[in-house]
Parts: structure tokens; sequence; C-alpha cells
């Protein structure tokens, strides 16, 4: 299966990861959409704590909140690829 390139995301995710992406610290990002939910993975370099990662990355994001959704944020733990529900 092909994977998607940045110009077929929905623009809504494609802003989450540029905003991702420039947080200091962020080496790699994932981010999936399901209903009513967004969930953003991401690998930090070696300086960065995941703590103030996913803080900093949470205040990025901020703007892109939507009343009525939830949001969740992790570190991702290898290099695959794989959903938040699996």
């Amino acid at each position: 299966m092909k994977s998607p390139t940045s110009s077929e995301l929905p623009p809504r995710l494609r802003r989450t990861l540029e905003l991702v992406y420039g947080v200091e610290g962020v080496v790699a990002a994932r981010v999936w959409q399901l209903p009513g939910k967004i969930a953003v993975g991401v690998r930090g370099n070696r300086t960065a704590t995941a703590r103030d990662l996913l803080l900093r990355i949470e205040s990025a994001i901020d703007g892109l909140r939507e009343p009525d959704e939830t949001w969740e944020f992790g570190i991702l733990d290898d290099e695959k690829e794989s959903s938040p529900n699996s």
C-alpha cells in the first residue's frame, strides 16, 4: 500500500505535522485521525526528555484543537509504523 504524501493529507493534519516538527528535539512524528480523536506520536532526540517534549508539542498545537475532540500524545517506541489502536 502506498503511503500518503504530504499533499494527500488533509490540511489540518499536514499543519499538525508542521507544528510538531517545528518543536525542538522532534526527530520523527506520526499523526492519526480517528472519529472525534487525534493521536500524535513522536520520537525525540537524546537531549529532549519525553515529558518536556510532549508538553512543548501540546503547547505548539493548542490553536488547532476543537472543543469536541480528544487529543492524545505519546512517545513512539521504535521505528516501526504502528497505529494507536494496536
